[in-house]
């Protein structure tokens, strides 16, 4: 893919992102002495994000993101950049990033652009809990910027790392969440002396949905062996109140939504998101 981009580089064929201008500009031939200037002006004019930067969590996933995104070979860059972008996450070197800017629709512009100008040396990093200029973190690591070749600054900041790096830490506790409300769950079933019968896997299974067949295995398996489920054994109770027995339906149909969003999220983390793809 970079042989390609470097060919386009040096031909007079108009391709967009790489000989010519973008959005508006789209139309406009840029001269060959200037492209790398281009890419260079691209990622500068985009640093406008403002408001508190993004935390650590969601600084690295847009980091491991974007190198994941860029490996899968479809953006034509040059794997020093990738290279580059992982050594600063290995030695925990974290972009500083304003984390209001996106524009969504073309891509997380703003926050992709600050953390893309933290590669040519720009911008500032924190690194051990301090706050520096990119260039005198780098001197500190013995690490050189990259200088922006054609096509790189597109490259670099058309995506949607933000969104989706975001999206894998709230999915993560949401998860985790899910996960607190079965246990929760059976706690109170087995405090106020409800019967595990409403989470029978006969009744999940006639009634297949997959979040409620889950949410009745997780139960059944975290109340096993429960000497207070075996004490009322036969009581008189016909049922237990809504809140327990139609926990399966309730909690179950928040793990389908969460899966839905799980698996579109690791749908996206593993596609190419380029310009102009």
């Amino acid at each position: 893919s970079r042989d390609l981009v470097e060919k386009w580089d040096k031909g007079d064929k108009p391709i967009y992102g790489i000989n010519t201008g973008f959005g508006f500009l789209a139309n406009k031939k840029i001269d060959k002495s200037q492209i790398e200037q281009l890419q260079l002006n691209l990622i500068r004019s985009h640093c406008v994000g403002v408001g508190e930067y993004y935390n650590e969590d969601v600084t690295r996933g847009m980091m491991l993101l974007r190198a994941n995104v860029m490996s899968k070979g479809f953006s034509g860059i040059r794997a020093e950049v990738i290279e580059l972008l992982l050594t600063m996450l290995n030695k925990k070197v974290h972009p500083l990033i304003p984390s209001q800017g996106s524009v969504g629709a073309s891509g997380d512009l703003a926050p992709l652009a600050h953390l893309a100008l933290t590669l040519i040396g720009e911008g500032e990093v924190l690194f051990n809990g301090e706050k520096y200029k990119t260039i005198d973190c780098f001197n500190k690591l013995n690490l050189k910027p990259i200088k922006l070749q054609s096509k790189e600054g597109l490259v670099l900041i058309n995506g949607t790392q933000a969104m989706t790096a975001n999206g894998m830490v709230q999915l993560y506790k949401a998860k985790n969440l899910l996960k607190c409300a079965d246990i929760i769950a059976t706690i109170s079933l087995d405090a106020l002396l409800g019967t595990n019968k409403a989470f029978d896997l006969k009744i999940a299974q006639v009634r297949p949905h997959a979040g409620q067949l889950k949410v009745a295995k997780n139960v059944n398996k975290l109340i096993e062996g429960s000497e207070i489920l075996t004490s009322h054994k036969d009581c008189s109770k016909v049922q237990d109140a809504y809140s327990l027995r139609c926990v399966p339906q309730v909690h179950g149909a928040v793990r389908d939504v969460i899966d839905y969003v799980e698996k579109t999220l690791l749908t996206e983390i593993n596609s190419a998101t380029d310009n102009p793809l």
